[in-house]
């Protein structure tokens, strides 16, 4: 009856919720039930059971109500429950009493509470007394408490003792998602600096760890996870994390997420969270907005986030100005924003900054510039140096910037450093150079590759019955695609080929395409192709074009088909040009013949 009268009394002070006649919510029920259960541990506490005190003090704690929670602690902890004496050191500690917390703090670890070592070492080491600190933590770690094991990996990494590890790999495992985003972070930090080739299964473990934290909510881990799965082309797992993180409110994952959908073609949507990004303060989402209003025409909204961009810390901002300026012909505050990121290290502004310099005769003011972004990795600067020093001829310092170029890559510097060794006879290391250049796209140096390699090649292998047998050399490829690419001596020469195997409509179709693009060899050439064709009129067309560009051989056959025709006059005309332009045995040939028109006109 004594249990019925004060649950009655309870029911009457409103502590609990008076049964309707509507069904109660799952929240209700649980509200009901947790009512229930600490009416049920205050009739316990109250006949003295300690564990019952213990537990309805934890409530209390938990619920906020230390003035309920205090009385109920003291009085477990007295009977000796350190589970008590741990929840009173919290409750202290709140209330702004810490001296106090860590007393009952240390009976409870003393007692093997794994929790009150834990807050004892974190109390010691807010005070700066690491040893005591650690002494604690290590008690709570090796009990297998979680936050103890991270607290101490904390304070060891903080340290740089190499058993920091150790613990945050142990809490890690034990489901701690910071550890797991820590351990996953010194790992990658690890592998940069070792040998890029590391091994499959480092890197699969930094990504199970960056997997682990980044499952548990950890919105940096998302935003490391969806930088790995992007490198590996996982573009959709990556979007997915990428877009995980950014909900969260990772600035830089909502810049990343916005260049993945700028590259599969979504700009609006690119836009959108590149927005998000740069109004949290992610420069480079500024950057990319800027960029993408400047190809729109819409200078002054980009101006105004490369501005943006440059106020949260980015100096690509600057630099991203100053190519928006000398777009618009602003060249001195081109100048000024290219100087600003410069002196801010951007070796790229110093490079822009540099070229400016030349364009306006500032010779000296450039070198330095050039230098600078060089030293710091600029490839371009490099070639640069390389250009200005071939200009005064130092060729032995333009060839060392070509060769430091060439090393990083760079197709031209190559091309350079490739004629550099042709002229000096190192055919071996001229053919490396030209290689590495012809295969990065330059057509100058598929050509000349292809000219040393034509200069090797043997005689054309003779057919048993004496036919010859063409086959497709290394050569003629590279002179294909030279000539593919526009090179006009390149598709001279493999209209000769075509030619030289009876292919006449490839030979005709090559030296027409040089022909038309300005070559005179490509011109005399088709001239002759025509010639034996029986078109020699149109024939005349092309000797004439490529007369009047100086090719002594077209003025010669020019000066004898207007001879057969009887047009002596016109002969003479051009048998004057034939000798004029040369070579030697043209001039020698073209002068007999002058002297013959000569005498016939005066007959």
């Amino acid at each position: 009856m004594d249990v019925m009268g004060e649950k009655a009394t309870l029911f009457e002070t409103g502590r609990f919720v008076q049964p309707s006649s509507e069904e109660p919510t799952r929240d209700e029920m649980g509200d009901m039930g947790e009512a229930a259960e600490e009416v049920r541990l205050r009739l316990t506490a109250e006949t003295g059971d300690t564990e019952a005190m213990s537990v309805l003090g934890a409530m209390l704690l938990r619920r906020g109500d230390l003035d309920g929670a205090e009385p109920q602690l003291r009085a477990a902890t007295a009977a000796g429950d350190r589970a008590a004496a741990n929840n009173l050191g919290v409750l202290l500690h709140q209330r702004g009493y810490p001296e106090e917390a860590a007393g009952w703090w240390r009976i409870a670890a003393v007692a093997g509470s794994a929790a009150a070592a834990h807050a004892l070492g974190r109390h010691h080491r807010e005070r700066g007394d690491e040893p005591a600190a650690e002494y604690w933590l290590r008690q709570s770690a090796e009990q297998g408490h979680v936050l103890g094991a991270y607290a101490l990996a904390d304070l060891l990494e903080h340290r740089a003792d190499a058993g920091a590890e150790q613990w945050m790999r142990a809490a890690a495992d034990r489901g701690h998602r910071e550890a797991a985003y820590r351990l996953a972070r010194a790992l990658d930090r690890r592998g940069a600096h070792e040998d890029e080739n590391g091994s499959d299964n480092a890197v699969a473990e930094i990504e199970q760890w960056y997997r682990q934290a980044a499952a548990r909510g950890h919105r940096r881990a998302a935003l490391h996870l969806g930088a790995i799965l992007e490198k590996r082309g996982e573009l959709k797992e990556a979007g997915r994390w990428y877009l995980t993180s950014a909900k969260d409110g990772e600035a830089r994952a909502a810049c990343a997420l916005g260049f993945l959908l700028r590259d599969a073609g979504d700009t609006e949507s690119a836009a959108v969270w590149w927005l998000r990004a740069a109004q949290d303060g992610d420069g480079n989402a500024a950057n990319a907005l800027g960029a993408l209003h400047a190809e729109r025409g819409e200078t002054q909204t980009a101006e105004r986030w490369y501005r943006a961009a440059l106020d949260a810390g980015d100096d690509n901002g600057a630099y991203n100005l100053g190519l928006l300026c000398a777009e618009q012909g602003r060249t001195a505050q081109a100048e000024q924003w290219y100087r600003r990121a410069a002196y801010a290290g951007h070796r790229e502004a110093a490079n822009a900054l540099a070229i400016l310099l030349l364009q306006g005769g500032d010779t000296s003011g450039a070198e330095p510039w050039f230098s600078k972004a060089a030293e710091a990795g600029s490839v371009d600067a490099a070639f640069n140096l390389g250009i200005l020093h071939a200009g005064r001829g130092e060729d032995r310092f333009a060839l060392r910037w070509y060769e430091r170029a060439a090393a990083a890559g760079h197709t031209e510097a190559a091309l350079q450093v490739g004629i550099a060794r042709l002229r000096e006879g190192d055919e071996p290391e001229a053919e490396r150079h030209l290689r590495c250049a012809a295969g990065g796209g330059s057509a100058e140096a598929a050509y000349r590759l292809a000219t040393v390699l034509d200069a090797r090649r043997p005689p054309e292998p003779a057919h048993e019955l004496g036919e010859i047998v063409h086959e497709k050399t290394e050569c003629e490829e590279w002179y294909e695609r030279a000539a593919s690419q526009g090179h006009r001596r390149a598709q001279v020469r493999v209209g000769m080929l075509a030619a030289a195997r009876g292919d006449v409509v490839e030979a005709a179709r090559w030296y027409r395409a040089a022909a038309e693009a300005g070559s005179r060899n490509g011109a005399f050439n088709l001239g002759l192709l025509l010639a034996r064709e029986g078109s020699e009129p149109e024939a005349a067309v092309w000797w004439t074009r490529a007369a009047d560009a100086g090719h002594g051989r077209a003025a010669l056959r020019l000066a004898l088909v207007y001879a057969r025709r009887g047009e002596l006059a016109e002969g003479q005309k051009w048998a004057d040009r034939a000798v004029a332009l040369g070579p030697a045995e043209v001039a020698e040939r073209a002068g007999r013949l002058r002297d013959a028109l000569r005498e016939e006109l005066s007959a």
